[in-house]
């Protein structure tokens, strides 16, 4: 569900309106109901009435929240490596790049060849603008099939915003897909799993035989990466949390040690986790991936709270 500020903001790109003047026929379709309305609601009859079709306008990356189609346009700014995966009886490629506007950015999943092509023949870059219609929002990722579209843009974008944001709310008020930061305790952790991936693609490298093999590259010498999953747990619910390799080492963890003795340095420890809520399918919960991890200062916190 868009704010309504958001809302508005919407409102008044695809009609020209003042954003004071729709929010004049918002309160005049309130009061028409008796005010049995929210703002929100409203809002969306004010847009239909205007002829506004939310699935066909473009919006801006950080109104991808809660939309199941999207049409936007951003900048590539980050290309990773085309992937081949083996699926039980399916087998393929898929794609992934980053793109930003000046409100955030987000990552883009291409499933079809057509699109996959585009990639792999420098059709499109990274710096490139592209213009992206009937995307599929999971998990605030946008996923193009075949029944999607994605062009070169004339459009000029600058001042994008590089970093990934994070909303600061609690664990009760999550949603799937967001990405939040959170100030918790770590109450409980797992033994970690260890796995192998490429060095060159960082996919998954399978044991066969004597040799790691990655789909992509065939036999390599593969690289060990760790996982580890913490419960966090912030006052209002806790949430179990996955942590990697670059993750793990930011809570001073050596893994070279034994991990019972590790364990206990940082059970019980408070810090900030930044990540995204995915949804576990296998146990069908919701779990914390966590990107990064900041200490706690004092006199920063006293400072802000003082703000507030």
């Amino acid at each position: 569900m868009q704010t309504y500020e958001q809302l508005l903001d919407r409102i008044s790109r695809a009609t020209g309106l003042m954003i004071e003047d729709i929010e004049r026929k918002v309160e005049a379709k309130r009061a028409k109901l008796s005010g049995l309305i929210s703002k929100e609601g409203a809002a969306l009859i004010v847009a239909a009435e205007l002829g506004i079709n939310f699935e066909k306008q473009k919006i801006k990356i950080n109104e991808i929240s809660g939309a199941r189609k999207a049409n936007l346009i951003g900048k590539i700014i980050k290309i990773f490596p085309v992937r081949e995966f083996k699926k039980e009886n399916r087998e393929g490629k898929v794609a992934n790049f980053t793109i930003a506007d000046e409100t955030g950015n987000l990552k883009v999943v291409l499933w079809d060849t057509n699109h996959i092509a585009l990639v792999e023949n420098q059709n499109i870059k990274e710096g490139d603008v592209i213009e992206i219609s009937n995307a599929s929002v999971r998990n605030d990722e946008l996923h193009l099939t075949g029944f999607s579209d994605i062009k070169l843009s004339q459009e000029q974008i600058e001042n994008v915003k590089l970093e990934k944001q994070f909303s600061e709310k609690n664990l009760k008020d999550y949603k799937t897909g967001e990405n939040i930061k959170i100030r918790a305790f770590i109450v409980q952790s797992f033994e970690p799993k260890f796995f192998e991936i490429c060095p060159q693609c960082k996919g998954r490298a399978r044991l066969e035989g004597d040799d790691f093999i990655c789909i992509k590259h065939g036999k390599v010498l593969p690289d060990k990466r760790a996982l580890i999953s913490l419960v966090l747990d912030d006052g209002t619910e806790n949430m179990r949390a996955v942590l990697f390799s670059e993750q793990i080492e930011k809570l001073g963890i050596k893994l070279e040690n034994s991990f019972l003795e590790e364990r206990e340095k940082f059970i019980g420890k408070e810090a900030f986790f930044s990540g995204q809520i995915r949804q576990n399918k296998l146990f069908n919960t919701s779990e914390m991936f966590v990107d990064d991890i900041e200490e706690i200062n004092l006199d920063n916190l006293i400072q802000n709270l003082e703000k507030k």
